[in-house]
């Protein structure tokens, strides 16, 4: 089908093919959804058995930039997908002559690049971190006159969940730290006190409407995403600004899809951005059991041209997520989550577990977001395993 006219605004009702590239447990949620509301599902991953592959009526194993395998995913579906913003945008760009394509080429190129990120934020009147950039050993000394150490260097492409990232507390280790990353384009960041951690977690569809879930408070554990609580207990007035600044950057890029957009609070209560997320993020998986829609079913609206979802929470939540490190002495006992009430677990179907790899996580719901998070670190602390 052509991606001109028609075909990019009509709404795609249930039997429509929908595709995804990417099998991880973003996508895994998306096919839950869609084939939930009656959608036939495809998923393009190098893995056969990655978590969204396992549950898709059509599967194709193929690497992402495959050419082949993007022309029968295109010519298959009416739209398509990503399930992480490390796909590569030429791939898009094959498939948005074929079907529609959201978020687009463009949105993707811009949050694969740490650099591109924040001057496209700071030209829509965002406030990133203060930062510079260095593309060579030249500009070493430039940024460390510019910013203030300690200072994060964190390369500019293919960064996440703390990879690629190193603090440095002066020129010299600079030096050795881009020296490390033999030759890759880097920023480095300031290192600022932070009163709070914050994502905001949108939806915009085909024709601009937007609708934004209850923002959450986040909590990271060695550069990895540990609880996001919601409400986030922080004033109406923060909430509003980060909110606010999350849309005006979503209909600056005229953005299509779920968007999260990370930000920091300072001590002076200033909310800054850190970096946006193309898709679906671990921070929003509280939508699957605390608001009237979930973050991927809106995901599937907003792709399919649909009316967007109600956002409205429902109960004090707390996500923590479950990350590989837990099945060091055996699987987990998961009849201690069960026999807790509020506690929801999810857990993603990858078939290892490492240190540092998510693998599932638990939606602990309460009475108050105290309560809710009390829950969570409690069962984290006490899971037992199996003997």
């Amino acid at each position: 089908m052509s991606a001109n006219g028609e075909a990019t605004s009509k709404a795609l009702m249930p039997g429509a093919n929908i595709g995804v590239i990417g099998g991880g447990q973003l996508g895994r949620y998306f096919v839950i959804e869609a084939r939930r509301l009656g959608y036939i599902t495809w998923v393009l991953d190098p893995d056969a058995n990655a978590p969204a592959m396992q549950l898709a009526e059509h599967k194709l194993v193929a690497a992402y930039d495959d050419a082949e395998a993007l022309a029968q995913l295109g010519d298959a579906c009416d739209a398509v997908t990503i399930e992480f913003e490390n796909v590569p945008a030429s791939s898009l760009e094959q498939l948005s002559a074929l079907c529609r394509v959201a978020p687009s080429a463009s949105c993707i190129n811009i949050a694969q690049d740490r650099d591109l990120e924040k001057r496209t934020a700071q030209s829509l009147g965002l406030s990133p971190v203060p930062y510079a950039t260095i593309a060579t050993e030249a500009d070493v000394a430039t940024a460390a006159k510019a910013v203030q150490f300690p200072a994060i260097l964190k390369t500019a492409r293919l960064g996440y969940d703390g990879k690629g990232q190193q603090v440095c507390h002066n020129e010299e280790e600079l030096a050795a730290a881009f020296k490390a990353v033999d030759g890759a384009v880097c920023v480095l960041e300031q290192r600022i006190e932070l009163a709070a951690e914050v994502s905001v977690v949108l939806a915009r569809g085909l024709s601009g409407e937007t609708a934004v879930f209850p923002l959450s408070l986040n909590v990271h554990v060695g550069g990895i995403l540990s609880t996001s609580t919601v409400p986030s207990g922080l004033s109406q007035d923060i909430l509003n600004t980060a909110e606010q600044l999350a849309l005006t950057l979503a209909n600056g890029l005229d953005y299509v899809g779920v968007l999260a957009v990370e930000f920091f609070i300072d001590n002076q209560g200033r909310v800054l951005f850190n970096e946006m997320a193309p898709r679906p993020h671990n921070s929003g998986h509280y939508t699957l059991d605390a608001t009237v829609t979930s973050q991927f079913e809106q995901q599937l609206r907003a792709l399919c041209g649909l009316p967007l979802g109600d956002v409205r929470l429902l109960s004090p939540v707390c996500m923590v997520n479950l990350l590989g490190d837990i099945w060091a002495n055996g699987e987990p006992e998961w009849l201690h989550i069960a026999e807790q009430a509020g506690a929801q677990l999810h857990l993603y179907g990858k078939a290892s577990a490492r240190p540092g790899r998510k693998m599932g996580h638990i939606n602990c719901l309460a009475e108050s977001a105290d309560g809710a998070l009390k829950i969570a670190q409690n069962l984290l602390a006490s899971l037992p395993t199996q003997r």
